[in-house]
């Protein structure tokens, strides 16, 4: 449950990286690829008051998740379609379903034992419930989505009225004039106060470089290959500076050193995560993938997308070490991986405009005949003091500019010697199980592993992972996607270190 237990709603992602979508006709459900980014593939999360282990989704058109008895024509499995919520208890069963967790996925399990499937390529974009052989089939990637401030009204007050004894005290309301008014009554504790979007600005006010360091002493990163950003402890290095640029009173951009934009991507960071690449680009159009927004929580921030996800800096094994993405955190554990210390580094300096020196002939009194006037003395006397005032100021400042300039120089050269080296290939990543039967049938509890293997031949792979287990005389294979079997791996690798997940059979166990 701990997927479901924060997000308002959630997109469901399938093994075919397509996304679940309430059809427009409001009955029928499917996936779609070109979808995922609209209303239809977002579904709220509807918690069940009898029972906590189950929720209910609802789609954009008010109707909700349902496993029905209908068969669905050439296969084996019931359709899954949207209805409306029934007042009978027993029918809304068929609409309750049970988040199993699969390692970093779900699977959604109905009250007659069955689990929400995404068919294959041969049953191309339909959706089933059915206890099926195919078991990555039922799992599903859960992505936690915002919804729009304009979306947030209607989405509330469809809400209140699914609740009959609510309904019944709305009943004599003027929806009307809500929807014509400001929403001030209803929504105002939905937006952020503007005192608290001042506060967060501060952070940054008058800041022209910032350096960012998270919960792990480690300071966000723009690496050499200028396009990756990982962390880095050396607060030193002219590589953990960020330019701020201000795009609005609630955005910002931040510049490398390399001069290309911290950038939320598109592009998965790992084979079945949630979580997205972090990358430095410099595109020819300045869109909103480059606008961070800065959320303050206590003395720290959260820098925010467009799209609601977070700045997040990762911690423990490799690959996740001292890599950065853009998320929304599920766990509790990794809250504070989105918080961020702000170390100004350099200022916007607003000097004021110069006075000009007072003129050289001041008074009458200076051009006075009476060269001996006490007058004509002090004035002059005047004039020097200001303008030795003035000449001592200038040389004072470009003194300092030098040495500024001096100084820059020197940092940069110790950055340049202290600069590690080009980065080195560092292999595929490996994920595998060690299956416990004959079957290949993994256990429900078992947890995979990771490994980083350098090369392309399956016996190295094969040596490698016997060092790994433990176990002598295994057999790496692969689970086809089509009925689910084992098939030994006989050829190389795939070229360009493409991530990997495999089975493990101890040949021990097939020749009992």
């Amino acid at each position: 449950m701990e997927f479901f237990e924060k997000p308002v709603a959630v997109r469901l992602k399938t093994h075919l990286d397509k996304y679940l979508v309430a059809d427009d006709d409001q009955v029928t459900v499917r996936q779609s690829l070109s979808a995922g980014g609209t209303r239809r593939a977002r579904w709220l999360v509807d918690h069940v008051d009898s029972n906590s282990h189950v929720i209910r989704l609802k789609s954009c058109y008010g109707s909700y998740l349902t496993a029905s008895d209908t068969p669905c024509s050439l296969m084996m499995g019931k359709k899954v379609i949207q209805k409306s919520l029934p007042e009978s208890t027993k029918e809304q069963l068929a609409m309750e379903w049970q988040p199993v967790r699969d390692g970093f996925q779900v699977k959604l399990k109905t009250s007659c034992g069955t689990y929400l499937r995404a068919n294959g390529p041969m049953l191309r974009n339909t959706v089933t419930h059915d206890t099926c052989f195919t078991h990555n089939w039922m799992l599903f990637d859960v992505e936690a989505v915002d919804i729009p401030e304009d979306e947030e009204f209607d989405d509330y007050m469809s809400m209140i009225t699914s609740f009959s004894s609510v309904s019944d005290e709305l009943s004599g309301l003027e929806f009307t004039s809500l929807h014509s008014s400001p929403r001030t009554p209803i929504l105002s504790f939905i937006k952020r106060s503007p005192f608290q979007q001042a506060s967060v600005m501060d952070f940054f006010h008058n800041a022209k470089a910032v350096r960012l360091k998270n919960h792990h002493n480690k300071y966000l990163y723009a690496d050499e290959d200028q396009e990756s950003v990982s962390q880095d402890r050396n607060g030193a290095s002219k590589n953990n500076r960020w330019t701020v640029e201000f795009v609005t009173d609630t955005h910002i951009r931040l510049k490398s050193c390399y001069n290309k934009y911290l950038t939320a991507s598109n592009q998965p960071f790992l084979l079945g995560m949630t979580g997205r690449k972090v990358l430095q680009t410099l595109p020819p159009r300045l869109d909103s993938s480059l606008e961070w927004e800065p959320i303050r929580e206590g003395n720290q921030v959260k820098l925010r997308t467009r799209y609601g996800q977070y700045l997040r800096a990762n911690g423990g094994l490799p690959p996740w070490r001292n890599s950065v993405t853009h998320d929304i955190p599920h766990r509790t554990a990794t809250l504070e991986w989105i918080l961020w210390d702000v170390d100004v580094v350099d200022i916007v300096v607003q000097s004021p405009a110069p006075r000009p020196p007072p003129p050289l002939v001041p008074s009458d009194s200076f051009t006075s005949n009476d060269s001996s006037s006490p007058t004509t003395s002090w004035s002059f006397q005047e004039v020097c003091f200001s303008w030795s005032k003035h000449i001592h100021t200038y040389v004072h400042t470009m003194l300092l500019l030098l040495f500024s300039l001096i100084k820059l120089t020197i940092d940069e050269l110790i950055c340049v010697l202290q600069s590690s080296p080009a980065k080195i290939d560092q292999g595929r990543a490996i994920y595998y199980h060690v299956v416990s039967d004959d079957f290949g049938e993994m256990d429900e509890d078992a947890q995979g592993f990771c490994i980083t293997f350098k090369g392309n031949e399956v016996g190295e792979l094969t040596r490698k992972l016997e060092e790994e287990t433990g176990l002598k005389g295994i057999t790496v294979c692969t689970r086809s996607p089509l009925d689910g079997n084992l098939y030994p791996l006989r050829l190389q690798l795939p070229p360009n270190n493409v991530t990997m997940k495999v089975v493990v059979v101890h040949n021990s166990s097939s020749q009992e």
